[in-house]
């Protein structure tokens, strides 16, 4: 029988990383399609070890904190580059302590109730949301952008806005909540695609970054217990390398005779905002929140000294646009 001793845990770890089980262990769950495939011997375990736990990209789950010590989808042998840690995604109980409030709990430890809230009741609708972005969530939230990234049409930049920062982040939290925010438009502007074409960004005034990165942390904690396992784009957490692995396994373990490439042209910029308000409606029944979307969906584009309303689309570039295209495809995608 194991003792409750370092040497009986050290047993224990070499006992997992020979291929041989503690008596105490299961069999680990048969894989399925989206799934990163583990080995078990190259892999050590951060945290108690409980099947209620997922694994990484197991299907329908988020992410679990592990550590691969080499490539999974390599051989021996092959020099291939030690693998990097997959934390849980952003806001999930497991991240890293923001600032704590006076309670001592920090911002991501409430979103952490929020997941936990989402994932016990999955259909439920959340009808208050809207007081979670209060000054401790934005504060994190300015923590979180890009410090070099190019101003919008306020023309102001991460490092002067910071400047007067608590001043400013209460100055936001009173117009959200109050009603009285206005979101400003995009600043267009167009990068070059491989294939000659230019793609149009739309650049988000500060505040707007500001309190779209706050919004987009609690409905990360809904949807991305959500989520389906094989989705990996623009998700916390995850990556195209994550993706490839997946698919290299799918094609070296399971019998393929067909692989489809697709590419949806102009995704972002056909987004069809009706639609998008009733797939947001099926999580979310807080007014406000749905209205803070529908003013950032609306809010226009601004090239040249000219604004342009925006009738469909959400702007590539804009925080919270990935999110919200995920949303799109999870209920719009059939499957």
């Amino acid at each position: 029988m194991w003792k409750a001793t370092r040497t009986g845990a050290l047993c224990e770890h070499q006992s997992v990383l020979r291929g041989r089980r503690p008596w105490h262990v299961s069999k680990p769950p048969v894989r399925e399609p989206g799934d990163l495939w583990v080995d078990h011997r190259s892999v050590v375990r951060v945290g108690r070890t409980d099947e209620s736990q997922p694994m990484m990209h197991d299907l329908q789950k988020s992410d679990s904190c592990i550590v691969a010590r080499k490539s999974t989808n390599k051989l021996e042998g092959s020099g291939a580059e030690l693998m990097e840690r997959r934390w849980e995604a952003e806001g999930n109980t497991g991240g890293t302590c923001a600032r704590r409030t006076q309670s001592r709990e920090s911002v991501l430890q409430r979103l952490g109730r929020v997941r936990e809230r989402a994932k016990l009741r999955r259909s439920e609708r959340f009808s208050s949301l809207l007081h979670h972005v209060d000054v401790d969530l934005l504060r994190w939230a300015y923590s979180r952008l890009k410090r070099d990234a190019a101003p919008g049409v306020d023309g102001k930049t991460w490092q002067q806005y910071g400047e007067r920062l608590e001043e400013n982040l209460v100055e936001l939290h009173a117009r959200v909540h109050q009603g009285a925010y206005r979101p400003k438009p995009s600043r267009r502007t167009y990068i070059s695609k491989a294939d000659g074409r230019q793609r149009p960004l739309g650049i988000a005034a500060l505040e707007d970054k500001v309190l779209q990165r706050a919004l987009t942390a609690v409905l990360n904690a809904i949807y991305e217990v959500d989520f389906r396992g094989f989705s990996y784009g623009f998700r916390p957490g995850r990556s195209q390398h994550d993706a490839l692995d997946a698919l290299a396994v799918g094609i070296t373990c399971r019998k393929v005779d067909w692989i489809l490439d697709a590419d949806i042209e102009r995704f972002f910029d056909c987004v069809s905002h009706t639609w998008l308000i009733r797939f947001l409606e099926h999580r979310i029944s807080d007014r406000r929140v749905i209205c803070l979307i529908q003013r950032w969906l609306k809010a226009g584009v601004m090239e040249a000294g000219v604004q342009t309303p925006t009738q469909s689309g959400t702007p590539q570039g804009a925080v919270i646009s990935p999110l919200l295209a995920n949303i799109y495809l999870h209920y719009g995608a059939p499957g």
